[in-house]
């Protein structure tokens, strides 16, 4: 697909109400996202890779979940507990909460990933920090 398109492509998506264009031609694949004004895109540098080790590392010990419900992450990328950095948290400890409700932001490939409860209750711990790198099935909050 030529500049030129692409362009007028998203000029359209940026113009119009729609929220999201795939196109497909061919083999290539074009997919243009507007992200609302409440979540708003974040450009984050990756960190580099740490320099091998010369001796095998022990790995750490996997910290203890809390008892309750864990809600893990469906996938790998970054954790962001708001859905932009100047907002307030999506959640808070000892907050109640209804299945489905929002929980937090991972984001992944450029992509911003809203999580969602997968069961009503109080959040009795979250277990990562904002901006920290996630792995799939990480826990990510304990739900009582």
């Amino acid at each position: 697909m030529d500049l030129r398109k692409l362009k007028t492509l998203i000029d359209l998506v940026a113009e119009s109400g729609i929220a999201e264009l795939e196109i497909t031609e061919g083999e290539g694949k074009v997919r243009i996202v507007k992200f609302s004004q409440s979540l708003q895109p974040v450009a984050y540098a990756p960190e580099p890779a740490p320099a091998p080790a010369a001796a095998a590392p022990v790995a750490p010990a996997a910290a203890p979940v809390p008892a309750g419900h864990a809600v893990k992450a469906p996938m790998v990328g970054t954790f962001y507990r708001a859905p932009n950095p100047g907002a307030s948290p999506f959640v808070e400890v000892g907050q109640a909460v209804k299945e489905g409700e929002p929980l937090c932001i991972i984001e992944a490939m450029k992509l911003l990933n809203e999580i969602e409860a997968d069961k009503s209750g109080v959040i009795k711990e979250i277990l990562v920090e904002n901006g920290e790198p996630v792995e799939y099935g990480q826990p990510l909050f304990v739900i009582g």
